[in-house]
């Protein structure tokens, strides 16, 4: 899990190429495993009633969003192409409600098979960043 967590946050800026279901629900557990602990930790601080807690546990909050924004983007236009999808079609996800499930049914999507516009199938060449298995 943590490779392509970190893939992800090798190619923050990388919006070529394609990213496999595996890379994107991956970096987006990951998201949401840290922002549970996160909400849980500033929940214990409003209770203890720790004003200082709370306020850095929503800088925390803040910081991990930012960091995050930039690679979350990244990884779902490169996922968008792995489905054959153009870079504008992440914009749906502005179209309240609708297209928030849009994009989520897209994402679950398997890719398309063999090359296509925006390069090679992802499953079938070897990951040079790293020792990914190719499942």
């Amino acid at each position: 899990m943590l490779e392509y967590v970190q893939k992800c946050f090798r190619h923050y800026v990388d919006f070529s190429g394609r990213a496999r279901r595996r890379e994107y629900w991956f970096f987006v557990l990951f998201n949401a495993l840290v922002y549970i602990a996160l909400i849980t930790l500033f929940g214990v601080f409003m209770v203890l009633e720790s004003v200082e807690g709370s306020i850095l546990t929503y800088v925390l909050i803040d910081i991990f969003g930012l960091g995050t924004l930039l690679p979350g983007i990244a990884v779902t236009v490169r996922r968008l192409h792995d489905i054959n999808k153009s870079t504008g079609f992440f914009f749906i996800v502005f179209i309240p409600l609708g297209g928030a499930i849009w994009l989520i049914v897209q994402m679950c999507r398997p890719g398309t098979v063999g090359d296509n516009r925006f390069g090679a199938d992802p499953k079938a060449i070897p990951d040079s960043d790293n020792s990914i298995s190719n499942l």
